[in-house]
């Protein structure tokens, strides 16, 4: 897709433990600093069709941001969809895991959809993402490896 960034790392983890990780919204905090607040807004585990709600800083501009699970097939696959309507948003993101040796490869991936003016700085937003995916990859596996 043309509006998708993606980056990867390896993760000294298990797979299963990766994935537990990641299914838990709320560990978000610890690798995204774009992330201020962050919860579970539905019962139950973590599954298709579980929201979290977050304030998230962007650019110097704080907005609410609601995702939904769309897939969840443990060990290998989380995705979401955005379910709020800010400039920059994000109809598909997901996280794939598989493994790899002793450890996990994990590739995260999100694709942005620019509303109103957001079209407009769609290129910039997606620039700044790509140019931070493997960084924010890395991110993830210094958290996970941390907890």
């Amino acid at each position: 897709m043309a509006n998708r960034f993606e980056g990867s790392a390896v993760i000294d983890r298990p797979v299963e433990e990766v994935f537990a990780f990641l299914a838990d919204g709320t560990n978000d905090p610890k690798f995204s600093p774009r992330v201020q607040e962050i919860e579970k807004a539905t019962d139950g585990p973590p599954g298709v069709g579980t929201v979290y709600r977050s304030t998230v800083k962007d650019a110097g501009m704080t907005t609410q941001r609601e995702f939904e699970l769309t897939a969840f097939e443990q060990p290998s696959r989380i995705n979401w969809r955005e379910n709020t309507s800010n400039m920059i948003t994000v109809p598909h993101g997901g996280y794939e895991l598989s493994s790899e040796g002793a450890g996990t490869k994990l590739v995260v991936f999100n694709e942005f959809a620019g509303h109103g003016f957001g079209k407009v700085i769609l290129p910039l937003a997606l620039r700044a993402a790509r140019k931070d995916a493997d960084a924010f990859a890395a991110r993830i596996k210094a958290a996970v490896e941390a907890s």
